[in-house]
């Protein structure tokens, strides 16, 4: 059974990393003119590559109503496109365009120097420890 006293500390640990990391975000996001769904559709789609609507609203938890939405917006900015599905005609494939794969790229370095700043005061032993700890909490999502 896990210490009560270190689980508390870690609860109040985690809800402060993210509410820093989210005002970073915000703050990033902003000045681009995106909204955080918006950036986090072109995350997704920079990391994973072109995908099934119905995938994408998966790995994002919302309805394929609600990314309907989003990617008509992301659309208009010119930063996705739609392609008809080759074997399926009733789905339809999401891409990032050149436009989109840019700003994801920038988005990417960002997080990158974010991340390198964030451990660069932590050996090697305590990032791996670090890593298997986030990928640990991430399965249990």
């Amino acid at each position: 059974m896990p210490d009560a006293g270190v689980v508390h500390a870690l609860n109040h640990a985690i809800v402060e990393f993210y509410e820093k990391l989210s005002s970073w975000e915000h703050d990033v996001v902003r000045e681009k003119g995106l909204t955080l769904p918006q950036v986090h559709t072109l995350e997704i789609l920079g990391i994973h590559k072109a995908m099934q609507m119905k995938e994408l609203a998966s790995r994002m938890g919302i309805t394929t109503g609600t990314l309907t939405v989003l990617i008509d917006r992301l659309e208009s900015k010119r930063c996705v496109r739609r392609r008809p599905h080759e074997s399926d005609r009733r789905s339809i494939i999401v891409e990032l365009t050149d436009e989109g794969m840019a700003l994801f790229e920038e988005h990417d370095r960002l997080h990158m120097r974010l991340t390198e700043s964030l451990t660069a005061n932590l050996d090697a032993d305590s990032r791996s420890t670090l890593l298997r700890c986030l990928e640990t909490m991430n399965k249990a999502f």
